[in-house]
């Protein structure tokens, strides 16, 4: 019996969601205090492996999830469009799909602008200095403007893995460690 591609449903999802949210914001011209917003939640998510629990887990009842994140949106000022949607989505038992929402959404907005948008995976969260000096770098290789998306991943160790299209470039510290340790294998 085949096994279904959870990433394929979960992405679709995602986008569906996502792309609601941007026709919202747009009708409401507030693409940029979504983008704010979202970026706010996602360094949350990022910070807290409760609140990764809390939005994985299917343990939690949806009517728990919407009120632990009523009370996270509160203490972090998050509330209109972005504080609506995630109790839609907390109430639709869709939590699990939020970070691929986020992502999606940060696409959209950026080809609305005329951007493209690079997805970075770091060991450690950004410094707004590291991430305009990134963006520059990045723009200077592709001639447009660059949207970033990190994601915070400890288990690649150092360095940085950037996907701008198709292209991706590992200077992650992980993957030269795998390197290495191959290229010994082979000389001894």
């Amino acid at each position: 019996m085949p096994v279904a591609d959870t990433s394929q449903i979960t992405s679709g999802v995602a986008e569906r969601y996502a792309s609601s949210l941007f026709e919202l914001a747009l009708e409401a011209n507030a693409v940029d205090a979504v983008s704010a917003d979202l970026d706010r939640f996602q360094r949350l998510l990022d910070e807290s492996e409760d609140l990764k629990r809390l939005i994985a887990s299917p343990v939690f009842s949806a009517e728990d999830q919407t009120k632990a994140l009523v009370a996270v949106c509160q203490s972090a000022g998050i509330s209109g469009l972005v504080g609506n949607f995630l109790k839609v989505v907390a109430g639709n038992r869709r939590l699990f799909a939020l970070p691929g929402m986020i992502k999606a959404f940060r696409v959209i907005a950026a080809r609305h602008r005329g951007e493209i948008t690079a997805e970075v995976t770091s060991a450690h969260a950004l410094t707004q200095a590291q991430e305009n000096e990134l963006k520059a770098a990045l723009k200077g290789v592709t001639g447009k403007d660059v949207t970033i998306a990190v994601t915070v991943d400890p288990s690649i160790l150092g360095g940085l893995i950037v996907k701008v299209g198709s292209r991706q470039i590992d200077t992650s510290l992980r993957t030269k460690l795998s390197t290495l340790k191959l290229a010994l294998k082979e000389v001894g």
